[in-house]
């Protein structure tokens, strides 16, 4: 049996940051959530944040989230949170959370708190930090980290949760899971998608989940078409309409173009690994030729 298809969690993540902020940091940075004022509403700046600098996608990062918010103690009017969600280990990534940090401080001259969520598969690795110290000048950053693998052996508390968080961090935790086996991908995605139904959220929020489960846990087309039709025997069986034909459309071409940024992104990086390493290949050759005079002496 084939491969599940290639999985897809840069739009499920934009989608779920967007849809519930709060959800978010209440379940993976609960101390810095309890000091957000949440009576004034968040103001997400990501077209700000694009022109920072800090839109750009290095391999593995699959979502970042701009927020201005007000903290309740009144100490500041208003700061910035940058949230960035890692999807694959990178070791550069705590240079590059200092050097974002600093772009949004620059521009805005406000505090900037920088929180990721590492949603790689490396058990180990939890970077929080990186400083450079050198003739008494100390440079550096050091910022909050939640590691979704730490949920991995939560099932029966995340399935429990009322937070929708939870489906989000088993979708991601079941994709990585069953990267070997459709019919293991399609049994937990069957799993999350009936839990939607038991949790009694309003249709919006519903709605949103399932494009996030379903953007994220890809399928082969067969398979994709059978989890529609279990879906439309489950609303039957239940006489709920929360997915009707033309949601379903939308939901699904939302998929499809994920899935085609997904590629298009890759193949951006490809091409500039390609770039990078044509360069320093012709940069070896033109200083091979201007040595080859001082060899032949």
């Amino acid at each position: 049996m084939p491969p599940p298809s290639r999985a897809c969690y840069d739009s499920p993540w934009k989608t779920a940051l967007t849809h519930a902020f709060r959800a978010f940091l209440e379940f993976y940075f609960p101390a810095q959530c309890a000091r957000i004022d949440w009576r004034r509403r968040p103001r997400f700046l990501d077209k700000e944040l694009a022109q920072t600098g800090c839109g750009a996608h290095p391999a593995g990062r699959v979502a970042d989230k701009l927020a201005r918010v007000h903290l309740r103690d009144g100490s500041e009017q208003w700061v910035m949170v940058h949230i960035e969600v890692q999807a694959q280990r990178d070791d550069a990534l705590a240079r590059r959370v200092l050097a974002y940090n600093y772009r949004i401080f620059e521009q805005y001259g406000q505090p900037v708190a920088s929180l990721v969520l590492l949603a790689d598969d490396s058990p180990g690795w939890k970077p929080s930090a990186f400083h450079n110290t050198v003739l008494g000048t100390v440079m550096g950053i050091s910022f909050a980290t939640a590691k979704l693998l730490d949920h991995s052996g939560r099932t029966d508390e995340l399935l429990a949760s009322g937070n929708p968080f939870a489906i989000v961090t088993l979708a991601h935790l079941r994709t990585q899971q069953t990267r070997g086996s459709v019919a293991d991908r399609y049994a937990a995605k069957w799993q999350l998608t009936k839990l939607l139904y038991d949790r009694g959220w309003r249709k919006e929020r519903i709605i949103i989940l399932f494009k996030v489960i379903n953007w994220m846990m890809t399928l082969p087309e067969q398979w994709e078409s059978r989890y529609w039709e279990a879906i439309n025997r489950l609303e039957r069986s239940r006489k709920v309409e929360w997915i009707s034909p033309l949601e379903e459309s939308f939901i699904e071409k939302g998929r499809l173009k994920g899935l085609k940024q997904g590629m298009a992104q890759g193949l951006e990086q490809g091409l500039e690994r390609g770039r990078e390493e044509g360069a320093a290949q012709l940069l070896e050759r033109q200083l091979a030729q201007r040595s080859a005079p001082y060899r032949r002496r």
